[in-house]
């Protein structure tokens, strides 16, 4: 016996499925995993692999055994939670701590709540944000990166050193200008092609930028939370800077350090922890912007990108909940 299944109005069979469009992302970090791999080596090959097989383990045997139904580890999404986690982890983390990470990523951040669909918070950050609060120094000690061919000996032992943004954070406290932050950190050509410390997936801003254009392309996604993140920071740290020039970093500086475009482009947009309607979806960005320099500039973190990702995650029923997206057929204005 057939089911009758009755639903709201359009009825529209659309191309895209789940599937497509967690592979077609995957598809778009591959430039940003080739820069990864190019600097950082062994260390990001060995972390990347950690993560993706012990993502796409772990949902499978949470699937088979504890929720007892199908198993949805080829839809891709689990293999992508597992690369963005790595993208946001030193190349020199241990396997048992990448490990530890996608447990809580797939077991407590999506699998505990239902699964793709479900899931309040990003994964990935759910589990980097877990390893940061429990084992800070091992995430905050960031290998320098070199040339490929130097750094396939290994990948616990390597010359480690602080990022951009630490260099920040150590300028500020010092109170020295921001002048002499110049002598310490790459110039904007070196940060832009991913020749600085960091996590190993958001050094290279040609990259992620690359993976943005193919996803905009592809309707993947729409501009309305990479724009507006990255608007949203370009702004306020503008203010700062033209306000102070001596105490705080010009936008540009910002806006290639740290997790800002990796966030924007490819953890921001997540569609689940994401709001629906276009105007919900700036709200969201401009919040994870200015949280993101604050914490940056005021809080106890140099980079503040995925805390400000979770806290406007937690924020997205409230906003869905007073910008719904147009409702099919509804009329714009009474006519009169």
């Amino acid at each position: 016996m057939s089911k009758l299944i009755v639903s709201p109005s359009p009825h529209q069979l659309g191309s895209n499925s789940v599937k497509k469009l967690m592979y077609g992302v995957l598809f778009a970090l591959i430039p940003t995993l080739f820069v990864s791999v190019f600097f950082f080596g062994l260390g990001a090959i060995i972390v990347i692999l950690s993560a993706v097989i012990s993502s796409v383990l772990f949902e499978y045997l949470i699937t088979k055994f504890i929720l007892k139904r199908e198993s949805t580890v080829m839809d891709g999404s689990a293999a992508l939670t597992g690369l963005l986690l790595a993208f946001n982890l030193p190349s020199n983390l241990p396997i048992w701590l990448v490990i530890i990470g996608a447990f809580v990523a797939i077991g407590i951040g999506k699998m505990s709540f239902g699964g793709l669909g479900n899931n309040p918070f990003n994964p990935a950050l759910v589990g980097r944000v877990f390893l940061l609060i429990s084992w800070p120094v091992q995430m905050t000690t960031w290998p320098k990166p070199s040339p490929f061919t130097e750094k396939m000996l290994g990948y616990t032992d390597v010359t480690t050193g602080a990022t951009p943004l630490g260099q920040l954070a150590e300028t500020m406290r010092n109170g020295e200008s921001m002048s002499s932050l110049g002598e310490k950190v790459p110039d904007y050509m070196q940060m832009l092609i991913g020749n600085m410390g960091g996590s190993f997936g958001e050094i290279a801003g040609f990259a992620l930028i690359i993976g943005l254009i193919y996803m905009l392309m592809k309707k993947i996604i729409t501009w309305h939370i990479p724009v507006s993140i990255i608007g949203s920071v370009a702004i306020f740290t503008g203010i700062l800077w033209l306000a102070d020039p001596v105490n705080f970093a010009d936008p540009l500086f910002h806006i290639l350090t740290g997790g800002i475009l990796l966030g924007a482009i490819f953890m921001a947009t997540d569609y689940v922890t994401s709001p629906m309607s276009k105007r919900g979806m700036i709200i969201y960005g401009i919040g994870i912007g200015v949280l993101t320099i604050v914490i940056r500039i005021w809080g106890a973190f140099p980079e503040g990108v995925s805390f400000a990702i979770l806290i406007m995650n937690a924020l997205v029923p409230l906003i869905n909940m007073y910008l719904k997206p147009k409702r099919f057929g509804e009329k714009v204005k009474k006519l009169k």
